[in-house]
């Protein structure tokens, strides 16, 4: 399995922006889509965003389409989510995974970091 350290997480204003980052062990990093996942508290985990194994597509769930980017270096093995225009409903410990598969459905995905907590105060 890929073993994955996400990074970046911090308390921020709304309307600020954060980039995380998602490091990953495995040199076949390259051949998964990579996704972003977040929990707050008391809900479930859900879809942010996921991207290709070469970069080239992403999908990104409704409530942060236009906000937050998802990107790829394979290079340097990391996956990133940038994060702009941060509102308190975004507070959320966010988790990077990987997937065999080009898939919004958190079944999809295998491995997991262990989380970054970002906190948006109003």
């Amino acid at each position: 399995q890929v073993q994955l350290v996400e990074s970046g997480g911090r308390l921020v204003q709304a309307g600020d922006s954060l980039r995380l980052s998602c490091a990953a062990s495995d040199r076949t990093f390259s051949t998964y889509a990579m996704g972003w996942f977040r929990q707050a508290p008391g809900k479930e985990r859900e879809f942010v965003a996921v991207i290709t194994s070469s970069g080239g597509n992403a999908l990104y769930a409704s409530s942060v389409k236009g906000r937050f980017t998802i990107s790829r270096d394979n290079i340097k093995n990391t996956v990133y989510l940038q994060l702009n225009d941060l509102k308190p409903g975004d507070t959320a410990v966010y988790y990077c995974a990987s997937s065999r598969y080009y898939s919004a459905s958190i079944t999809q995905f295998g491995s997991w970091g262990q989380g970054t907590q970002v906190t948006v105060s109003s």
